[in-house]
């Protein structure tokens, strides 16, 4: 699947609902928009926020709870925001996640 204007900003109103305090997936964003089978490209996607705006993209994980490797601020972010981790480092989802509701 290409990458449209329309999916970028579907998915980009998906993240600003994100409320302070919770995490998502890029699986569960998927879902959401109606793409279930396209978390990699709702990672694309992510990557590229920036020419379009200011999102909470700090706010997305992995399914593990695993963070965006080499974007050292997003844990600091998250702390920031009372969001906790386990040992191994990941973003403890049975605390945190944010299904849209």
């Amino acid at each position: 699947m290409k990458i449209s204007e329309e999916f970028l900003h579907q998915i980009y109103a998906i993240i600003e609902e994100i409320p302070e305090g919770k995490v998502t997936t890029y699986g569960e964003i998927a879902k959401m928009a109606g793409y279930d089978r396209n978390s990699r490209l709702v990672g694309k996607a992510l990557g590229l926020s920036g020419m379009y705006g200011d999102y909470p993209c700090h706010r997305v994980v992995n399914a593990s709870g695993r963070l965006v490797q080499g974007w050292i601020m997003q844990k600091q972010l998250l702390i920031e925001e009372g969001i906790t981790f386990k040992k191994n480092g990941n973003v403890d989802l049975k605390k945190h996640i944010w299904n849209g509701e």
